[in-house]
């Protein structure tokens, strides 16, 4: 759901008061509005690897729902009343982290997906990837088996490790921002983000996802502003 269609459907007042009751939204509080932001391209444009369909479903109900429980239970602790989604992430626990982790990496997961994306990266990142797994192809392999390999419902990150990228699986709402290191793409591995187009097939959605979609070059943004120099 586009941000407009979404503060449409909220008829304004009901979730504008809450955000103001949690001290969310309110430019005198220091702290941006944590609400559903828009998809990063029209939502039929990651077609035929992941439909308008899903993305209808995942954005518009799973997203917006975590984002709107997170300004709820935000609401109920005055700690949290003017913090960033990340700060929320980072120092909150049980139900409202939960909700804010998922919210911030859906946010990331978006942007992780492009129209057009896939293949190979480029530059320094490649080399590096080449380096830990000795190619391209062996490293979207790695990908799906450590995909495979989760257990239940979680995320598939790329992080910036000391020794170079690195492939990380978080369970639920795990994410790796809460131990201080910086993502530098995730794929989601919750059912809802892949069953409708590819039942349990989660092995062929993150083979496509990589051979199709992955946005390399969102990647290296991430990994230019976590390496010195």
């Amino acid at each position: 759901m586009r941000r407009r269609e979404f503060l449409k459907w909220s008829a304004g007042a009901g979730m504008l008061a809450l955000f103001q009751a949690a001290g969310i939204g309110c430019t005198d509080r220091g702290a941006p509005p944590i609400d559903l932001p828009d998809l990063p391209y029209p939502a039929d444009s990651l077609e035929p690897y992941i439909s308008e369909r899903t993305l209808a479903f995942h954005h518009g109900r799973h997203h917006r729902g975590y984002v709107e429980k997170t300004v709820r239970l935000a609401a109920a602790e005055n700690r949290f009343a003017a913090a960033r989604l990340e700060e929320i992430v980072k120092s909150s626990s049980g139900s409202l982290f939960n909700a804010a982790a998922q919210a911030w990496n859906h946010q990331f997961y978006w942007q992780s997906m492009a129209p057009g994306g896939g293949g190979t990266p480029s530059g320094p990142l490649l080399a590096k990837i080449r380096s830990r797994f000795d190619s391209y192809d062996r490293f979207v392999e790695a990908a799906v088996a450590a995909a495979a390999d989760l257990f239940g419902s979680g995320w598939l990150w790329l992080i910036d490790a000391p020794d170079g990228p690195k492939l990380l699986t978080t369970s639920n709402a795990g994410t790796p921002i809460t131990a201080g290191i910086r993502p530098l793409l995730v794929v989601d591995l919750w059912e809802h983000a892949y069953y409708l187009d590819y039942q349990d097939r989660r092995g062929d959605y993150v083979r496509t996802v990589f051979t199709h979609l992955i946005n390399w070059d969102y990647a290296e943004e991430n990994w230019s502003r976590s390496t010195p120099g």
